[in-house]
C-alpha cells in the first residue's frame, strides 16, 4: 500500500495535471468542503468553501490557454498520520514572462488531512515574491528612455505617414489592437481593422500630400506600459497647393513587447456641437 507521502504526491500531481489542461472536475477533487485559499488575486481574505474555491479557477483557465505555463517544478511533503503539509514551486506564466523573468516561481504551500481513510486539501496558499523596487534614480532612467522610445516611435509614424508607407505605419501596431476611430463601427479590432482605416485615408488624400504631427504631446512611462496623448494636426496639401488643416484629439496606449513597443489601445474624437449633434472638424487650438 502506498505511503502517505506517495498518496499525497499523487494528489498534487494530479491536481496541478488537471489545472494545466484546464479540468475543473480534477482540480476541485480531493479538497474539503470547507476549503480556504489565500490565492494570489484578491479577495485579500482568502477565498473559503469549496464552491467558491471552483468559482475562482475559470478565469485561470481562460488566461492559461493564451499559452501559458502551469509546470510543477519541486514539492516537499511531510505526513503523519492524519495531517500533513507540503510545500512546491511551480513554473506559472506566459512564455514572455518566464523570458522576461526566468527565475520567478509561484510559491505553493497545502494543508492536508485524512478523511474516511484519504486525503483531502484543506488549505491551499499562493504567492509570487515581490521583487525589490529599483532605486528612484534608476526608474527615472528608465522612464526617460521609454518616453524617447515612444517620442520616435511617432516620428516613425509621421515619417511613414509623409510618404504613404502603409507597411510602416502598421509596423509598431499591436495584433490585437484596439482602435477607436473618428468613423464607425464603434471599435475597430486587431491591426487589420486598423490597415483598412489608414488605406482609406491615403487613398482619399489621392495625389495630395499628407502630414500628421502632435505638437505637443505627453507621453508618461512606467515599465512596461506608455500613454501618449495630444491633438493630433492631419495637414493636407492639394496639389494646387491650397493646404488643409483638420485637428483632433488622440490618446494612444502602448505595452513594451519582446522588447519593442506596440501600439495595444487608440483613441480619436473630435468635439461636437451639442445643439446639432455634429462633430466639429475645422476647430484649431486656442
Amino acid at each position: 500500500m502506498p505511503t502517505n507521502e506517495e498518496q499525497i504526491r499523487t494528489l498534487i500531481e494530479k491536481w496541478a495535471e488537471a489545472a494545466h489542461s484546464g479540468d475543473l472536475t480534477g482540480v476541485a477533487a480531493d479538497h474539503a468542503t470547507d476549503i480556504v485559499m489565500f490565492d494570489v488575486p484578491p479577495p485579500h481574505d482568502g477565498v473559503r468553501g469549496i464552491d467558491a474555491y471552483r468559482e475562482t479557477w475559470p478565469p485561470f483557465f481562460r488566461w492559461q490557454a493564451q499559452g501559458a505555463r502551469f509546470d510543477l517544478e519541486s514539492l516537499d511533503i511531510t505526513a503523519g498520520d492524519d495531517v500533513a503539509f507540503a510545500y512546491a514551486l511551480l513554473r506559472c506564466g506566459t512564455p514572455e514572462e518566464l523570458t522576461a523573468n526566468p527565475a520567478n516561481r509561484l510559491r505553493l504551500t497545502l494543508g492536508l488531512r485524512k478523511e474516511g481513510g484519504r486525503w483531502v486539501v484543506v488549505h491551499e496558499h499562493h504567492s509570487f515574491p515581490l521583487d525589490d523596487p529599483a532605486p528612484a534614480a534608476d526608474t527615472a532612467q528608465d522612464d526617460a528612455t521609454g518616453r524617447e522610445e515612444v517620442r520616435l516611435l511617432h516620428e516613425e509614424w509621421f515619417a511613414a505617414t509623409a510618404t504613404k508607407d502603409l507597411d510602416a505605419m502598421m509596423a509598431t501596431i499591436a495584433d490585437d489592437v484596439v482602435s477607436y476611430e473618428h468613423d464607425e463601427p464603434l471599435q475597430h479590432l486587431g491591426v487589420h481593422a486598423v490597415r483598412k482605416v489608414c488605406a482609406r485615408g491615403l487613398d482619399a488624400a489621392a495625389d495630395a500630400s499628407i502630414s500628421w504631427q502632435v505638437p505637443e504631446m505627453t507621453i508618461l512611462v512606467r515599465q512596461d506600459l506608455a500613454v501618449a496623448w495630444g491633438l493630433n494636426q492631419v495637414r493636407v496639401d492639394q496639389p494646387d497647393g491650397r493646404p488643409v488643416d483638420t485637428w483632433s484629439r488622440g490618446t494612444r496606449v502602448f505595452e513594451r513587447r519582446n522588447g519593442g513597443w506596440v501600439m495595444t489601445h487608440q483613441h480619436l474624437s473630435f468635439p461636437y456641437d451639442p445643439a446639432t449633434g455634429e462633430a466639429k472638424t475645422s476647430l484649431t487650438p486656442a
